[in-house]
């Protein structure tokens, strides 16, 4: 099974490096997901990830500031990227030899899909269920 097999498409929730960290969580909260895809500032840039492990070591574990901080000071970048060709158990060890739960899946430099831990394990889950019936 590849990652293209699994991986979302739809209604990635992208953000501007640029917007302060409040705004972001703001973002979170209101599109119920958690972590966003940090936009590239030019085409040879890099895609950024933010998560609630980014803004819990940043914000709350550092005393910094939710309004001073901007998306950029505290995203991961470039994030981990796989290619949607990829075979999924090797996106799957990337994920825990990284300690990751997020890849972004990303070809020729540009966006395809984010591929998370509960969408893998989700399908394992569903194919357990189909062997036992």
């Amino acid at each position: 099974m590849l990652v293209s097999d699994v991986m979302i498409k739809d209604n990635l929730v992208l953000i501007s490096p640029m917007v302060s960290v409040r705004d972001a969580l703001n973002l979170m909260r209101t599109t119920k997901v958690k972590s966003l895809i940090v936009t590239k500032l030019r085409p040879s840039d890099a895609y950024g990830l933010l998560t609630y492990k980014n803004i819990l070591f940043s914000i709350i574990a550092n005393d910094g500031d939710v309004d001073l901080l901007r998306v950029y000071d505290i995203c991961s970048k470039p994030a981990l990227q796989v290619s949607q060709q990829l075979d999924l158990k090797y996106a799957s060890q990337l994920m825990v030899q990284n300690s990751v739960k997020r890849l972004l899946v990303v070809d020729n430099n540009e966006l395809q899909g984010i591929l998370t831990m509960t969408d893998i394990l989700a399908l394992f889950l569903d194919t357990l269920n189909e062997s036992e019936q």
